[in-house]
């Protein structure tokens, strides 16, 4: 019996090394393809990233993602199964979100429901953790809804905030488990 490959795109608008990681997670992979990345930021390090690995890069700009349906076209006519957010930092538009139904996912670098919302991305977060004097901390991963960081949970995994951590060092720590978790929840979704 064949088994249908299942084809994701990466949006990402930074560094990138969660998106190289995915990446190199599914090299080899005979039954997921990463199709291409999709940035917002033509400097952002994931374009250099995806290059090196052979993945397609395609730039779109604010007047492509609203309304989105040049890129909503686009991304029916790769025959897109799953759309994940790696360190994205624009609200998905309403339609694409319901062209694409619980098929598109966001990692979050904590807990939530507690911090997330508008402007909670990068160390803000972990600044954030850090003054409310949490005793752990973590990630989310999370299905996309019309509302900031608020759809359905998928997984959480935790870590133990030290009194001598840093904004720095507890980011060390979540990306320890971005790395290790991501591309394996990503795999479980496609399921």
């Amino acid at each position: 019996m064949h088994v249908k490959e299942k084809n994701i795109v990466l949006f990402a608008s930074g560094n990138g090394t969660n998106a190289e990681n995915i990446i190199r997670y599914f090299r080899g992979n005979k039954t997921v393809n990463i199709l291409e990345v999709l940035t917002n930021n033509s400097r952002a390090g994931v374009v250099e990233r995806a290059k090196k690995l052979d993945i397609t890069v395609r730039l779109f700009n604010r007047k492509d993602f609203s309304p989105p349906d040049d890129l909503m076209h686009h991304l029916r006519e790769i025959d897109t199964d799953l759309i994940v957010l790696a360190g994205f930092l624009w609200t998905i538009p309403t339609e694409l979100i319901r062209q694409f139904p619980e098929k598109i996912i966001n990692l979050h670098p904590a807990l939530l429901p507690e911090f997330g919302g508008k402007g909670m991305y990068g160390m803000h977060v972990h600044e954030a953790v850090l003054a409310a004097g949490k005793k752990r901390s973590g990630i989310t991963i999370h299905y996309v809804n019309e509302n900031f960081d608020e759809g359905r949970i998928i997984f959480q995994a935790e870590t133990e905030v030290l009194i001598t951590d840093t904004p720095e060092s507890l980011a060390k720590k979540i990306h320890t488990l971005e790395y290790r978790f991501f591309p394996e929840i990503i795999e479980t979704v496609l399921k």
